[in-house]
């Protein structure tokens, strides 16, 4: 049976073999929030990759078996964690719904897409967290709607403190394939990236605000 550790080093493998995860320290990416980052992370790339794919979803299923046990209903976090939770909810049997991040503006106005009803437990699948806001959205939505949330799990965590308290304030338990500093231990074994930027990376994963201050010239 394979170990967290080792689907944790697997995973993250994978994601850099393909290029759903990447590292540049010199040339750092702009999130949407206009920070600056040396890291990037698309994991819908895996979906391309039936390997990769099956992996993930074995996984997930395997963590929500043996975390939650029997659950009515799995849900996807739009967009990226549709694909996934679909995969999942199939493999285990299990009815599934996508949450958006707000209300459709026409239409029948609905944030959750699919058939729930109140008093089912559900587990969110996401593909990633930075700071956990969007991923916590889908939960509330869920529990407005009379829903018990288990928990969620996803792909990949930057490993940030905000999220790691944002998912305790909203009593929410979250279970990762892999994480920042799994892959950069990996990144770092496989010379995906070269030793001198380590140090950086490290600094960012401690503060990427002010690590994005600094490249900004703030």
């Amino acid at each position: 049976m394979i170990t967290n550790k080792d689907m944790a080093a697997q995973t993250a493998e994978f994601l850099l073999t393909v290029k759903a995860v990447k590292l540049n320290n010199e040339h750092p990416f702009t999130w949407a929030s206009g920070r600056k980052s040396p890291i990037y992370c698309d994991n819908r790339v895996t979906l391309s990759y039936p390997e990769i794919r099956t992996f993930i979803r074995q996984r997930f299923t395997e963590t929500v078996r043996e975390t939650w046990g029997d659950v009515d209903v799995i849900a996807g976090v739009a967009t990226g964690g549709i694909a996934q939770g679909a995969l999942v909810a199939q493999e285990l049997g299990k009815p599934f719904v996508y949450v958006r991040s707000e209300q459709k503006s026409h239409g029948l106005t609905n944030q959750i897409e699919g058939e729930i009803h109140e008093g089912q437990s559900v587990v969110v699948v996401e593909d990633l967290v930075s700071t956990g806001k969007s991923s916590l959205i889908a939960v509330k939505a869920l529990r407005e709607k009379g829903c018990v949330v288990k928990g969620m799990v996803a792909i990949f965590t930057y490993g940030l403190q905000v999220a790691a308290d944002n998912f305790k304030a909203e009593n929410v338990e979250l279970h990762t394939l892999t994480d920042y500093d799994t892959l950069v231990a990996v990144a770092r074994e496989r010379d995906y990236v070269r030793p001198e930027d380590f140090e950086s990376l490290a600094r960012w994963r401690e503060n990427p605000e002010r690590w994005s201050d600094e490249r900004m010239g703030c």
